[in-house]
Formats: C-alpha cells, sequence, structure tokens
C-alpha cells in the first residue's frame, strides 16, 4: 500500500472516529422518559443513563400494597434504559462503518 493510500485511510479512520463520537454525544444529551403503570410512574433520563427524575401519580401510592409501587419504578427504570441503549444503537447504526473493515484489512 502507497504511504498516500495509508494516509487517506487514516484520515477516512479519524473522520469516522469523530463522526461516532458526535453522534454518540448527542445521543447522551437527549432526554428520554421511561413510564410503566400506564404512566403512573414515568423516569426521566438522558441518553447517558442519568437519571433527572422520577415522577408518580398519588394514584399509585396504596400504603397497603408498596411492593407494587416498587415494581413500577423499577419497571420505569427498565423502560427508560430500553430507551437509552435502542437511542446509542440508533445513532451508531446510521454512521456508515463498513469502510473500516477494509482499513483493518478484514
Amino acid at each position: 500500500m502507497s504511504e498516500m493510500a495509508e494516509m487517506g485511510g487514516l484520515g477516512d479512520l479519524l473522520r469516522q472516529a469523530q463522526e461516532m463520537m458526535a453522534a454518540q454525544q448527542q445521543a447522551a444529551e437527549q432526554v428520554i422518559e421511561g413510564v410503566s403503570g400506564s404512566g403512573l410512574v414515568r423516569v426521566e433520563l438522558t441518553g447517558a443513563m442519568e437519571f433527572r427524575s422520577i415522577r408518580i401519580d398519588p394514584k399509585a401510592v396504596d400504603p397497603s400494597d408498596v411492593e407494587m409501587l416498587e415494581d413500577l419504578i423499577l419497571a420505569a427504570i427498565h423502560d427508560g434504559a430500553t430507551k437509552a441503549k435502542a437511542l446509542g444503537q440508533q445513532a451508531m447504526g446510521s454512521l456508515d462503518l463498513g469502510s473500516l473493515g477494509g482499513l483493518l484489512g478484514q
């Protein structure tokens, strides 16, 4: 491989790495809402998995059934985490990383 071709390949790799970092940053800054119990419990988090708030509808609070509320909170957290993961995968999927294989000799 000529030196010029190697430089182009490295430049492409650097450009793609920068695009990947920008996509990850953009996804990390987005706010996502996880929901459970038909909206009785809501959690707000960023794509970077930073939890910002939890909102609990008073209808979900039953002193005789605390376990149900715990389950609703956990379900909302799981919903939010699943959405954050999907957002990150979507951000990475929007990049054309197919040429990386050629740069890595694959």
